[in-house]
């Protein structure tokens, strides 16, 4: 199974945690692809002692695991994402965007924000056939109510977990428009507001695929978005699930207790 993640040194413990969801979830050997680049003056691109550390880790639960670094700095550069710099969303999330340049990277890719969490096994998600389309996702928790890109059918995708269908991309060209679209124009969630605009198939699969709200039972990954909440009072809620108190005390969630605390452990040494 390919899988793709993107960021800079911000996000090592939340990759670290999500990987250790996926070695609990999916008997299957992982391919690990993570993009990083030096995409303002103020970032840090991810190490490669840190991905070595996760290497040798998943290395440890199955010998053909791997995690490999790619650091993309230089196609960044070529086309960045000038007109969203200023966004609440770090510039690194629009990584994925440059992934059809990236040659090492395989034609089929489970993409993950690092806020997810696997809860069960996702190789029926994996393993759908996307022939005729540039990518499978889930509705948008609160985006499907707000966008619409085709009357009122709901099709907006949240774009933390996708199942990409690189060769048809790199094909269609669809990340160099949604690149060019970042360039060019600011946007309130960028990269997805681009794949959602340009995407011209796509595939909806159910609520349980990327649960942005709450833990179900059928939950196969759990996505720690911001969410609103109505008591005791109208707020706004966010908590990723390396912040162990405010899992436990905040969002009153102890299902993924045993993972945090080999988490724990394991965090020290990055």
């Amino acid at each position: 199974m390919n899988i793709l993640y993107c960021g800079d040194d911000h996000m090592k413990r939340g990759l670290l945690l999500s990987i250790l969801s996926l070695l609990d979830q999916v008997p299957a050997t992982l391919n690990i692809y993570v993009l990083t680049a030096k995409v303002t003056p103020q970032t840090v691109p991810l190490a490669p002692t840190t991905i070595a550390y996760l290497n040798d880790l998943v290395q440890q639960r199955r010998s053909t695991n791997q995690v490999q670094l790619i650091d993309i700095t230089d196609l960044v550069q070529q086309t960045p994402p000038t007109a969203n710099f200023q966004t609440i969303f770090t510039p690194s999330c629009m990584l994925r965007l440059y992934a059809d340049q990236v040659t090492a990277l395989p034609d089929k890719l489970l993409y993950l924000d690092t806020d997810v969490l696997c809860r069960q096994d996702c190789r029926d998600f994996y393993d759908q056939s996307l022939a005729g389309a540039d990518l499978a996702g889930i509705l948008d928790h609160y985006g499907q109510w707000l966008f619409h890109q085709h009357g009122w059918h709901r099709d907006y995708l949240n774009s933390g977990i996708l199942l990409l269908n690189l060769k048809r991309i790199r094909q269609t060209g669809l990340f160099t428009k949604c690149r060019q679209c970042c360039q060019t124009k600011q946007m309130f969630m960028p990269d997805q507001s681009a794949l959602n605009k340009l995407a011209q198939h796509k595939v909806i699969w159910p609520r349980r695929y990327n649960e942005q709200r709450r833990l179900h039972a059928d939950t196969v990954f759990q996505h720690f978005t911001t969410s609103f909440r109505m008591l005791p009072w109208v707020h706004i809620l966010t908590v990723k699930p390396w912040e162990v108190e405010a899992m436990h005390h905040k969002l009153k969630l102890h299902a993924y207790d045993q993972l945090l605390a080999e988490y724990q452990a394991l965090a020290l040494k990055l």
